[in-house]
């Protein structure tokens, strides 16, 4: 897994590398600026007599594109270089970098100096954006912002950057941003103004927020972490949130020996289900079995076991005490506890409705059951005001909530619940000892020590009905092979992801379907021949 910065935490790192590793800040901005150069020349080369505009700050971030323009020039590259600034104006390490290069460098000190930028922009083989980086602090502003819009109309960007939602378009030219695309929050996924839209992100020493978050990530293009000379495992030090790599889910699942048995894999009981609602309990099942549970039974109200029998051949089913209409009694809280009894794990929620003695059972069923168990869909909604639950119960307790089940756990809006997803989920997750996935564009898992993992896998087409239900389903298909809940979650997400990704392969992102991801899971699961 790789490191996930804030800003603070970014600094932090940078100070401890010169104070206590003894590495000077001129060595790691060389180290940044020359593995970005190489990216470059490797990603857009030959750059030999091409020509390159590099577009500097006066701050650090400026710093690494000095660096990067000594480097290109040293590979033949026309280099054209604009500080947005004057050179008097530049302290620290950038102006050590700023002296070390011996080309000629344009200040642009008013709009009338963006002209020549334009044209150079347009002219390049490729345009490298080192003016803030993580240096924001709000919107920019002023001269900042203006050489923003130029270097984006002239890359042939269209749209106003600075419009939340707008949708992202590939530069014409294209730009390479040094550390964060300038005019992003290092810590935020909010477009607050005038922004870069890169087409590749050279980012330092590990990723950053913004980069991993909505609709920010979109603007940074591909993201390439470039090292910093920091030695093995010192970026991760002190640091709490993580992006999944496809090692730590994988690392997961052992090898099945020869002499297997479905024993071994362990029985899920799947509490799901109500009239109307029979689809989502039978995808459940599915993406369970299709996860490598060696059983699964289905716990349904009486009236609906025929119907979620005949929608899968390989679970099993019990019928439940049920009210009239047609969702879980409360009387079934006996029968559920027995079977429980005899089960590795249990999933809660998919299609149980919102009735109000289905919801009661949920909340006994969390509060009592002694089984690992994933809680998903209405049983969420059945913790709304009674959250004091969970750190008590006599098992994991895995929470998997999209932002409005997330929003009415909290009794918040959605859009509180999206401005700061990484510190809302840790937030519960600590507060409440439970483990926890909040679903969405890069998912969020945190567990109850405060460590968040951002999933990188998955597609816009998986926003469909019935994928939660098929995540819910691995979740306790992990659980109940005896994966530790962070185990469970981390390969549940990643190949969630990973199995939608592969059904947009075939069927397209907008026709893909919540059973196109079920299907594809054995692929996804499959380890690399």
């Amino acid at each position: 897994m790789l490191p996930v910065f804030t800003s603070a935490e970014m600094r932090a790192l940078d100070a401890r590398a010169i104070r206590e590793l003894g590495i000077p800040g001129p060595r790691l901005m060389e180290a940044a600026g020359t593995g970005a150069a190489r990216l470059i020349a490797r990603r857009f080369g030959p750059l030999r007599g091409r020509r390159v505009a590099i577009l500097c700050g006066k701050g650090n971030n400026g710093g690494d594109g000095f660096v990067v323009a000594r480097r290109l020039r040293a590979v033949g590259a026309r280099v054209d270089v604009f500080l947005v600034g004057r050179r008097v104006e530049v302290r620290g390490d950038a102006a050590d970098a700023l002296r070390r290069y011996s080309g000629r460098v344009t200040e642009v000190v008013s709009e009338a100096g963006l002209d020549a930028v334009e044209r150079a922009v347009s002219a390049a083989r490729v345009v490298v954006d080192a003016l803030l980086g993580t240096g924001v602090d709000g919107m920019v502003r002023g001269l900042g912002a203006s050489a923003i819009a130029r270097l984006n109309h002239a890359a042939g960007v269209a749209g106003d950057m600075s419009v939340p939602g707008t949708p992202p378009v590939s530069p014409r030219v294209p730009v390479v941003a040094l550390d964060l695309p300038s005019g992003l929050s290092a810590d935020g996924g909010d477009l607050t103004g005038p922004t870069v839209r890169a087409t590749l992100t050279a980012t330092f020493a590990g990723h950053k927020r913004a980069l991993l978050l909505e609709p920010a990530g979109s603007w940074a293009g591909e993201v390439v972490v470039v090292p910093i000379g920091l030695p093995a495992g010192e970026a991760e030090r002190d640091v709490t949130t993580f992006l999944l790599e496809e090692v730590d889910a994988r690392g997961a699942l052992a090898r099945r020996p020869v002499d297997a048995h479905k024993g071994q894999f362990g029985h899920l009981l799947v509490v799901a289900g109500s009239r109307g609602k029979t689809g989502a309990a039978a995808l459940a099942a599915r993406a369970a079995l299709r996860s490598g549970a060696g059983l699964v039974t289905v716990a349904s109200p009486a009236s609906q076991q025929p119907i979620i029998a005949t929608l899968g051949a390989e679970h099993m089913t019990h019928a439940l005490p049920e009210t009239a209409a047609g969702a879980l009694a409360k009387a079934a809280l006996g029968p559920i506890r027995e079977l429980a009894a005899t089960m590795d794990a249990v999933a809660l929620g998919p299609g149980l409705s919102l009735h109000p003695e289905a919801q009661a059972l949920a909340r006994a069923l969390v509060a009592e059951l002694p089984r690992p168990m994933v809680v998903d869909a209405d049983a969420l909604s059945a913790l709304a005001g009674h959250l004091d639950m969970l750190s008590g119960a006599p098992g994991p307790r895995v929470l998997t909530p999209h932002p409005g089940e997330m929003a009415r756990m909290l009794g918040m809006t959605i859009a509180e619940i999206q401005s700061d997803r990484i510190e809302i989920t840790r937030a519960f997750a600590v507060k409440h000892r439970v483990w926890l996935v909040l679903k969405g564009a890069r998912s969020a898992v945190a567990a109850p020590d405060g460590r968040v993992w951002i999933n990188p896998t998955g597609n816009p087409g998986m926003a469909k009905g019935g994928s939660g239900d098929v995540l819910t389903g691995m979740v306790g298909a992990f659980l109940a092979r005896g994966l530790t809940p962070a185990a469970a979650l981390q390969a549940a997400v990643y190949f969630h992801g990973l199995a939608g990704d592969l059904g947009r392969v075939e069927q397209g992102e907008e026709g893909l379907l919540a059973s196109d991801i079920v299907e594809a899971i054995p692929r996804a699961l499959a380890p690399a021949p």
